[in-house]
C-alpha cells in the first residue's frame, strides 16, 4: 500500500508543480565548520586550480583566500560599483580554461539610484590582482532603485555562459508606462532574462530568438523575476534556476531553451502590501510551470547539484540556499529529475551562495555584514529524517 501511493504522489508531481506551503524536516548528517568570519556581504565563491579561493563582496571587493586564511587587503583591479540596496559585486566565475586564458568574469551592478543596470565583465588575474577589467555585456536599458539585478553566471559544456537578469524591481518602479516587471514578458530588452552568450559577451548564433525581428538575440529564456541561483545538472543535463517570487511564490525551474517562465502573467506570488494576487493565473498555456514553489518564501539565493562522493546519499540531489529561510533546502530527485522528497538543512544565518567544492564538501557563505565561510562535512552519527 505504502509503495503504491509513493508512485501516485511522484506520477503527479511529474505533471505539475510540487506546491510547499509548510516547515519541512530537519536534515541530519552533517556538522557545520566556520571557517571565516568578518565578510562584508559576500555572495559568490570560485576556486581556483591551486586550491585558492576566491570570494565576492557585494559593496565592491574580491577577496582571496590562501591556504585557507584570508588575504587581508582585497583583491586590485576592481572598479566602482553600485553597492546599494541588492546592487553591488554579485557574482564571480572562472573561464573553462582559465589554466590557458586566465580570465575571471563578473556580474555586478553599475550606475546610480536613479540610472543602473547589470554588467558582465572579465578580467584576467595573474594571482594577486586583476588586469584589463572589460565589460563584456550589460543591459540595454537604464532603471531605477536598488533592486532585482540578478545575477548568477553559469558555463555550460559548450563554454557558453548564461547569465540570470533580473526584472528591475518591485511597484512602485516604472518604465515605458508600467511597472517595470512587465518587461519579463517583453523579448525586446533583457529584463527577466537568463541570457546565453559567448565568452566575449556576444550572442551565439543558435539562442532561440537569433531569427526573430523584434527579440534581443542573447535571450535564453524569459519571464523571470529575480534569478539567483543557476547550476548545470551534468548527471541530468540540464540547467536549474532558483528565482525570487514576491510574497511567497519562490521557484525552483527546469531552464529550457526558449521557454517563457510566466512572470508576472502566471505567478503564485502575491502583492507585498495588500497580499493580493499578482495574477489570477498559476499557469498558462504556452509558458513553462515551476518543478517546485515555495509559498512560505525562502528567498532562494546560490544553487547547486551534488555530484561528489562525501555525501553518497546526496548524489544527484539539489541544493538552494535560503535567504530568508536561513537554510540550505535538499531537493531529493529521481533519476530523470523529479521531486521525491525535500529536507532543510539549518545554517541559522542568511544563506547567500551554496558550492561544492574540490574536495567534494559543500561550503557556504552567509549574507551578513559579518559574514561567514562555512563548510559542511558528513557525520555519521546523525539519521536524516525523510519528507514526503
Amino acid at each position: 500500500m505504502i509503495v503504491l501511493l509513493a508512485t501516485v504522489v511522484v506520477s503527479v508531481r511529474a505533471a505539475e508543480p510540487v506546491v510547499i506551503d509548510d516547515e519541512v524536516p530537519a536534515e541530519g548528517g552533517f556538522r557545520s565548520f566556520t571557517l571565516l568570519q568578518g565578510l562584508a556581504h559576500p555572495w559568490s565563491m570560485a576556486w581556483l586550480p591551486n586550491g585558492d579561493l576566491l570570494i565576492t563582496e557585494r559593496p565592491g571587493r574580491l577577496r582571496l583566500v590562501k591556504g585557507g586564511r584570508l588575504v587581508p587587503a582585497p583583491v586590485d583591479g576592481v572598479p566602482e560599483v553600485f553597492a546599494a540596496g541588492q546592487g553591488g559585486l554579485l557574482d564571480v566565475r572562472l573561464h573553462p580554461r582559465f589554466s590557458e586564458t586566465r580570465r575571471i568574469y563578473f556580474s555586478y551592478a553599475h550606475g546610480n539610484a536613479n540610472a543602473n543596470h547589470t554588467r558582465v565583465a572579465a578580467a584576467k588575474f595573474d594571482g594577486d590582482r586583476l588586469e584589463n577589467w572589460t565589460v563584456i555585456f550589460q543591459v540595454g536599458v537604464h532603471k531605477s532603485g536598488k533592486q532585482h539585478f540578478g545575477s548568477r553566471l553559469l558555463w555550460l559544456p559548450d563554454e557558453s555562459l548564461l547569465v540570470s537578469i533580473g526584472d528591475g524591481g518591485n511597484p512602485p518602479i516604472r518604465l515605458s508606462g508600467g511597472w517595470i516587471r512587465k518587461q519579463a514578458q517583453n523579448k525586446q530588452n533583457h529584463l527577466g532574462k537568463i541570457l546565453r552568450l559567448d565568452d566575449a559577451g556576444n550572442a551565439p548564433r543558435d539562442n532561440p530568438f537569433s531569427d526573430t525581428a523584434d527579440a534581443e538575440k542573447t535571450i535564453w529564456s524569459y519571464g523571470h523575476r529575480n534569478i539567483q541561483g543557476l547550476a548545470y545538472d551534468s548527471l541530468r543535463k540540464v540547467v536549474w534556476a532558483s528565482e525570487h517570487g514576491a510574497l511567497g511564490g519562490d521557484e525552483l525551474n527546469r531552464i529550457v531553451k526558449g521557454g517563457n517562465y510566466g512572470w508576472p502573467e502566471a505567478t503564485f506570488s502575491r502583492e507585498y502590501l495588500g497580499g493580493f494576487k499578482i495574477s489570477d493565473h498559476v499557469s498558462k498555456p504556452g509558458m513553462v510551470d515551476p518543478t517546485v514553489v515555495w509559498m512560505t518564501a525562502i528567498a532562494p539565493s546560490g544553487l547547486m547539484v551534488y555530484t561528489g562522493d562525501r555525501f553518497p546519499r546526496w548524489h544527484g540531489d539539489i541544493f538552494v540556499g535560503g535567504l530568508k529561510s536561513q537554510d540550505i533546502r535538499r531537493i531529493d530527485l529521481d533519476h530523470s529529475g523529479r521531486v521525491i522528497a525535500q529536507t532543510a538543512l539549518r545554517i541559522g544565518h542568511r544563506v547567500r551562495d551554496v558550492r561544492q567544492g574540490p574536495d567534494g564538501l559543500i561550503y557556504v557563505l552567509t549574507d551578513e555584514s559579518d559574514g561567514h565561510l562555512i563548510r559542511l562535512e558528513p557525520a555519521a552519527d546523525r539519521q536524516a529524517p525523510s519528507s514526503p
